[in-house]
């Protein structure tokens, strides 16, 4: 009987222990449960900041942690960046300056195994703390590899109830650790994929705007405002080329924080660079984005290439129809006009009324004054965009400055041009011209109330330019301001200024200088 009844004690002792060890298992199959969907949780992430911070927050609710850390490894083996967790805003910000990867952080860096510390203040690299930092004293921390790099470091402080961090956290963490280096590695691989397909999109937008005629100042300008947007940069600026293009985040402030220049081919030729920097205290461009920002610069520079070729083409292709115009009215127009004109001069003798013959007179000179008019346009059409000495045209300037004031006359004005204006007239007098024809063509729109304005340059030995208009006329005011600043320009050039009112009434202004010798 005393047998029996202790091998039935045995037994029930059996089943004690074996429920003993099954409650003492419930935990650690929860916690891997919970390693199991943290994993999954940080492989679902895409977005680097928000992969970062679930496994931060995964780690210290794995390990029962207060505090939680990971430390991204920059050059020069320190770190570039420190996110934390279990700390408020406030108490971050009354701390100050996050680590930089000296002391306990440090000996990660320096040796990428795992670290248990009963007591991080008696480890011999110890630090201490900054000002209004908590106080910790358990200390567990793994490194993150991704592939064969360590991308960082998992810092775990002050296990809760005031216990070590034992074997059991440190295998979780270190399996969590091999999860998040997969997850970031799959959410860097994202970000890359997404930030060249901004670039492809922002060259894209570079190369329509080119071709469908944007000058290069606003290619520039629009080069340096995508590549600050895609680059994530706070000012980026285009320079060498002239006047520099930039442009500025609304936020940006200044300091010379991190920069990159590469080099940019303009579409002249002129050797430009592509500047962008970033506030300080920001993280430097790595090595991809360098990559990145280069081949965008030199496709941008091959766009800005094709499309001076295409705009080249397109004003060649323009002065050979000027060409072929000026040929056609030079052998078709002006000949039959001339012939027109002498079979009525040989027939005047013909006429026995004096009156029906100088009708026939007046029609004559009407042919050889149309004749003039041709030949000056083809002139104009043969000379247009080859100002001398390779500068603006004075025709072209002449057309825009007409074209200018009928947005504001309301109509546009009639432009008349006899001579050799884009060679014989300086550039220096080219520009005083264009000025007295913008300031007589601006007192008609302001003061005239003219329905009709009529401009005329006529070069010989002097380049005078006529203004006419059909208002009111300049009445008895004291003539200041605008014929002030014509009659000047006159006098600079030895020329003459002269107010005239025609026999319909308004205005004409003749505006008179000598051409150098």
């Amino acid at each position: 009987m005393t047998e029996i009844a202790d091998q039935a004690a045995d037994r029930h002792a059996g089943r004690r222990q074996f429920a003993g060890q099954q409650s003492a298992d419930l935990p650690s199959a929860d916690r891997m449960r919970g390693l199991l969907d943290a994993v999954m949780s940080v492989g679902h992430g895409l977005e680097l900041p928000q992969v970062l911070h679930g496994i931060v927050e995964a780690a210290v609710t794995l390990t029962d942690a207060e505090y939680g850390a990971l430390g991204i490894v920059g050059d020069g083996q320190t770190l570039s960046e420190f996110l934390p967790v279990g700390m408020s805003e406030e108490l971050t910000a009354r701390i100050g300056r996050t680590p930089c990867g000296r002391g306990i952080l440090g000996e990660l860096i320096h040796n990428p195994a795992p670290l248990r510390l009963t007591d991080l203040t008696r480890h011999p690299r110890s630090y201490g703390f900054p000002e209004h930092h908590p106080p910790m004293r358990t200390f567990l921390g793994v490194p993150v590899r991704v592939r064969d790099e360590v991308f960082g470091n998992l810092y775990l402080t002050e296990k809760r109830g005031g216990a070590a961090f034992d074997a059991d956290d440190e295998a979780v963490l270190a399996t969590l650790s091999i999860a998040a280096g997969v997850a970031i590695d799959n959410a860097r691989m994202y970000h890359e994929s997404r930030r060249r397909e901004r670039w492809l999109q922002a060259l894209g937008e570079i190369t329509r705007s080119l071709l469908s005629g944007t000058d290069a100042d606003a290619a520039l300008k629009l080069i340096a405002e995508r590549a600050m947007e895609v680059a994530d940069a706070d000012s980026a600026v285009v320079v060498g080329c002239g006047d520099a293009e930039a442009a500025e985040a609304p936020d940006g402030r200044p300091g010379s924080g991190p920069t990159l220049s590469v080099p940019l081919q303009a579409g002249d030729g002129a050797r430009c660079a592509l500047l962008l920097r970033r506030r300080a205290g920001r993280a430097p461009f790595d090595e991809t984005e360098v990559k990145l920002i280069s081949g965008f610069a030199d496709q941008a520079a091959i766009a800005l290439e094709l499309a001076q070729r295409r705009a080249e083409s397109e004003e060649l292709a323009v002065l050979h129809d000027r060409d072929r115009i000026a040929r056609d009215l030079h052998d078709l127009a002006i000949q039959r006009l001339f012939a027109t004109g002498m079979t009525l001069q040989s027939a005047t003798r013909l006429i026995d009324r004096p009156e029906a013959a100088e009708r026939v007179g007046r029609a004559v000179d009407d042919l050889d004054t149309t004749i003039q008019i041709i030949r000056s346009t083809i002139f104009g059409l043969r000379t247009a965009g080859d100002g001398r000495g390779g500068g603006p045209s004075l025709r072209r300037g002449m057309a825009e400055a007409v074209q200018a004031a009928t947005r504001t006359l309301g109509f546009a004005p009639a432009l008349r041009i006899e001579g050799p204006a884009d060679t014989d007239v300086p550039a220096e007098l080219a520009e005083q011209i264009l000025a007295v024809a913008a300031e007589a063509l601006s007192n008609a729109a302001r003061h005239a109330a003219a329905r009709r304005v009529e401009v005329m340059l006529t070069v010989a030995e002097r380049a005078t330019l006529t203004v006419t208009d059909d208002g009111v006329g300049v009445g008895s005011a004291p003539r200041r301001g605008g014929l002030a600043n014509m009659r000047s320009r006159a006098e600079l050039h030895d020329g003459r200024l002269a107010v005239e009112i025609p026999e319909g009434g308004g205005t004409r202004i003749v505006w008179s200088v000598p051409l150098p010798d």
